[in-house]
């Protein structure tokens, strides 16, 4: 860079600031700042070549540089201001005509270019601080002038390049070494085969002229293709200047390349890349280099019929470290030292972006709550470069959407007002020919407050005296720490003892629960705190009495072919506890399967053609098995599927044909009839309840209860209010689904299902009540523990049923639902 020249009001500015430097602020008049620095540095230069004077501007930590002034035998030079700004705070004196420049970095010092003889003198460095004193430096700049190239002259004065000769064998040679200039003189040496042959040590006689000859009175074949080589040096700072000669008619190399190509090196990809060797004889040996690494090369390399030309072909696959660095060709002669040429190609590499995402510089990943903004940064670096980013979230890709506060860009992605939704996997991809780039997924983690997994309240069960595990599962960010439990039912809300609950590390609570009396079931509820604080709504759970499962009903045969048949069935209630079902297939007595899923769901293959099974469906769980549902179904025959494939190729008579559809068409009659009986008698009807009760009715019926028969373990639940899903239906309406877990209550333990049962509850059914009386509430408990049927059981009574409840908020209110 050449350093502007000083105006006069510059250099008037200079010389008050030298004149000034000494009366710094902060030290008194009249004091000593100079500090001498009486060893002089000597720094040996090559003409032509670079040189770098030293000078330490290092100073204390509080301390500030002020000035550094050059001198060349006490006239100032150079100068920079440290107090002016990057553009005028450098100065230079017309001698250096823009060949010097001042550099601070440490080691600092001035570097002066293109350095000529004129340059050689004694410089003076003055370096001036704010606090600390002057300081100067002596440095002595010894200018070398090289010689010029040595030249090779034959025995006719004839300057030889390259080659000498050629030569016949057994003839003399005589080859002179010319070289011009140098100072100092330069040394003159001649080499054959990195061997010292003669050597001329340095004259100063004036000439400014160095001459040295190389005799070789009998050329043997020994000297065959030999290289001679005059070398010229003065310094040690630069290689000999050297000039190689062959012997003979054999020659070097004269060129090599490599081959222009019309397709760009893209990484990753195989390619292929040429190079051609001219002019060696013998033909030259052709090798590849990645810096300064050989790479391997698989095919040989050919050579022109006139073996003047050499071809070699690189197969190669560029990686991505080697983009930007030098691929080399050289060429070099298989007897010769010294002889190799090269050619280089850098390496401009396409490739697939290299894509980077990160969170924004400003932002803590750990500390981002729902409504702060949020931004990402996308870095890519491509060749050729991207022509689109694209933005994902969790796999899917997003779009610019600023309504939604979404702002995507091609380096940047802003989320507005930051939601719980927006947590997960961002990823940021980049487009070129060469295909697609994609970041690592960044993850945004969102601090939100807990929430329940499961919004549906969740029916438990539970037997007497048996501990009953109850999960509590919350979505928040981070995890929950405290978890408060509590038990609502009609002797109020209780808070559970910390001790009956853990915490695992998955911010789960389990609570391990075991009612000991029927007073102690109800409505369980579960509230998690974590940073963002204090869980809104609970996680809720109804706590009944365990009970057997009912059975699957109103199951279906679906898809039935040859040897296989898929059933539906619907699930009657699970009795609060997890639950398997399963299904037997019989065939004349004998159990071909029998299989077990989480859902009344199969899918039966290989039962055979043409077989009539009888299929078994139950429920198990914890508490015990269920009634079985008996279904029976008939695998289709092959001889009738071939012979509906075949009625289009087969000729029928007609009155077998009409013998066939009236023998088919009695069979279906015969079987829908028994079909139909069969279903009346084996489905019962099946009743629900909703059996509500007050605490004065829930003594009442604890009283009446002493006296009942049944077990201990079949006494009613606590309360359980009914749900709002729960609605009346009349009597022609297709019958509802079971209600939901939340709204019902499970049978006691051990119940019956019985017909006798069934009679005298529809018999208590049609009774009417008595408003507003505590006989009242205590018939309807007693109806309730006389009844065997959950409501939950999965089928309607075939008759209307009245039902009056009291809730335990609304002492004087009832509920009557026909």
């Amino acid at each position: 860079m050449e350093v502007p020249r000083a105006s006069p009001t510059r250099m008037l500015s200079l010389w008050t600031l030298l004149i000034g430097s000494f009366n710094i602020t902060g030290l008194r008049p009249g004091s000593s700042v100079r500090a001498e620095s009486l060893d002089v540095v000597k720094v040996p230069a090559v003409s032509g070549g670079d040189a770098t004077l030293p000078c330490d501007t290092r100073s204390q930590p509080s301390d500030v540089l002020l000035l550094v002034v050059w001198y060349k035998d006490d006239v100032p030079i150079y100068s920079y201001d440290g107090r002016a700004k990057a553009t005028s705070a450098h100065w230079a004196d017309d001698m250096l005509a823009g060949r010097a420049r001042w550099h601070s970095t440490n080691p600092s010092g001035l570097r002066i270019r293109d350095v000529v003889a004129s340059d050689r003198a004694l410089y003076r460095c003055r370096v001036d601080f704010k606090i600390s004193p002057t300081r100067n430096h002596k440095i002595e700049l010894d200018v070398i002038e090289l010689p010029e190239k040595p030249k090779i002259f034959d025995e006719n004065d004839k300057e030889v390049i390259g080659a000498a000769g050629p030569y016949v064998e057994d003839s003399s040679l005589k080859l002179t070494c010319v070289v011009s200039g140098g100072k100092p003189m330069p040394r003159l040496r001649w080499w054959r085969d990195d061997k010292v042959v003669t050597q001329l040590s340095p004259v100063e006689d004036g000439s400014r002229l160095s001459v040295l000859e190389l005799r070789i009175p009998r050329l043997t074949r020994q000297y065959l293709e030999a290289v001679y080589t005059c070398t010229a040096d003065n310094t040690l700072l630069v290689p000999p200047l050297r000039v190689n000669v062959q012997i003979q008619l054999y020659l070097r190399p004269l060129l090599v390349e490599i081959l222009e190509r019309e397709q760009p090196l893209s990484v990753g990809r195989e390619t292929e890349i040429a190079c051609r060797a001219v002019g060696a004889r013998p033909p030259a040996v052709i090798t590849w280099w990645l810096d300064d690494r050989q790479l391997q090369v698989v095919e040989d390399q050919k050579n022109s019929d006139d073996r003047n030309e050499t071809i070699s072909i690189l197969r190669w696959t560029p990686l991505m470290e080697y983009d930007g660095r030098v691929l080399t060709c050289r060429a070099t002669h298989v007897k010769l030292d010294r002889s190799t040429i090269e050619s280089t190609l850098s390496l401009n590499l396409h490739y697939v972006p290299i894509v980077t995402l990160q969170l924004g510089s400003k932002l803590n990943p750990n500390d981002i709550e729902e409504g702060d903004d949020v931004y990402f940064e996308c870095v890519v670096r491509a060749n050729p470069p991207a022509y689109k980013v694209v933005w994902e979230h969790n796999g899917q890709i997003m779009t610019h959407n600023q309504r939604a506060g979404v702002i995507a860009g091609s380096a940047h992605l802003a989320l507005q007002g930051v939601s719980r939704e927006q947590a997960g996997k961002y990823v940021c991809t980049a487009s070129n020919v060469e295909g697609d780039g994609k970041s690592r997924p960044v993850k945004l983690q969102v601090i939100y407050k807990p929430v329940c997994t499961n919004s549906q309240t969740t029916i438990v069960g539970a037997a007497l005296n048996e501990a009953a595990k109850v999960t509590c599962e919350v979505d928040a960010f981070p995890l929950p720490k405290n978890f408060q439990w509590t038990l609502n039912n009609s002797m109020g809300t209780v808070e559970l003892d910390p001790a009956k609950f853990t915490i695992d590390p998955t911010g789960t609570s389990v609570l391990l629960y075991t009612p000991t009396t029927e007073t102690e079931y109800g409505s369980l509820s579960c509230r998690a705190t974590n940073l963002a604080g204090r869980q809104i709504e609970p996680c809720r759970y109804t706590l009944l009495p365990a009970i057997k499962p009912d059975p699957p009903f109103n199951c279906s045969s679906l898809n039935l072919t040859e040897d296989s048949a898929e059933l539906r069935c619907v699930a009657g209630y699970d009795g609060g506890l997890r639950t398997t079902y399963f299904v037997e297939v019989w065939e004349s007595g004998h159990l071909l399967a029998n299989v077990s899923t989480a859902i009344p769901v199969w899918k039966l293959r290989g039962l055979g053609s043409g077989k009539a099974l009888k299929l078994l469906i139950y429920a198990h769980n914890a508490r015990g098995r269920s009634e079985t549902t008996t279904m029976r179904v008939h695998t289709l025959s092959r001889l009738t599927i071939h012979t509906e494939a075949k009625t289009a190729s087969v000729n029928v008579d007609t009155s077998w044909a009409l013998g066939i559809i009236a023998g088919i068409i009695g069979t279906l009659a015969v079987v829908v009839i028994i079909a139909v009986m069969a279903r009346k008698r084996h489905h019962r009807p099946m009743q629900y309840e909703a059996p509500l009760q007050t605490v004065k009715a829930y003594k009442n019926s604890m009283h009446s209860a002493n006296h009942s028969p049944l077990h201990p373990d079949d006494k009613n639940p606590d309360v359980v209010p009914l749900g709002k899903d729960f609605k009346c239906t009349r009597e022609s309406e297709r019958p509802p689904e079971p209600p939901p877990y939340g709204a019902v209550v499970s049978p006691p333990v051990g119940s019956s299902r019985s017909a006798h049962s069934l009679q005298q509850h529809e018999a208590r059914s049609t009774t009417p009540h008595t408003p507003n009386t505590p006989a009242s509430d205590a018939q309807s408990i007693g109806t309730l523990a006389d009844d065997r049927r959950s409501v939950t059981s999965g089928t309607l009574s075939r008759r209307r049923e009245v039902v009056t409840t009291r809730t335990p908020l609304l002492a004087n209110a009832r509920e009557s639902c026909v």
